[in-house]
């Protein structure tokens, strides 16, 4: 498996909830580790290996049903601040990933990952925005577009996992 394969299959593992006695049995954590796995064998990985690894240490604590009763239960500011390293690292694979394509003359490429990298930066504000201007109705849709914006970056990491640029082509 390539290793852009290998982090869209994390990806997709960490985006899909399918629960079992209030565990999710496609742990976050086992996505996590599929995505650090592919992301160690990406020829610079060293700014993106943190973020997956704090990713990885919250998902390890919010899998647990105790935690995500008490997320429930707590101000919606935290829930928005577990999702940071996960928006971190997807807002930096895609700078990444835009460079290596634009690099290698794929402007096409390159436009598309840099808009995921602006969506994924703009939809990790929204939440702030949505808490200042106390409308809390509108959180539904930024979690709802927020879901739109990784599905849209795995379907991209898929897409160029064969593109000469790609690392482990």
């Amino acid at each position: 498996m390539k290793p852009l394969q290998s982090v869209a299959m994390g990806l997709v593992i960490v985006v899909l909830v399918a629960k079992f006695a209030g565990y999710d049995a496609l742990a976050d954590p086992v996505g996590w580790l599929l995505v650090i796995w592919g992301v160690r064998r990406i020829a610079d990985h060293s700014t993106l290996r943190a973020p997956a690894v704090g990713a990885l240490l919250v998902a390890c604590v919010v899998w647990f049903p105790a935690t995500q009763d008490l997320l429930e239960d707590s101000d919606p500011s935290l829930r928005w601040a577990v999702n940071l390293p996960q928006v971190l690292f997807c807002v930096l694979l895609c700078h990444q990933l835009s460079e290596l394509a634009g690099a290698a003359g794929d402007q096409r490429a390159r436009a598309r990952l840099r808009t995921a990298m602006v969506l994924n930066g703009v939809l990790a504000i929204a939440p702030v925005l949505v808490f200042a201007a106390d409308a809390d109705d509108l959180m539904a849709s930024v979690y709802a577009a927020a879901g739109v914006v990784v599905l849209l970056q795995i379907v991209l990491l898929f897409t160029y996992a064969n593109r000469p640029w790609a690392p482990g082509s």
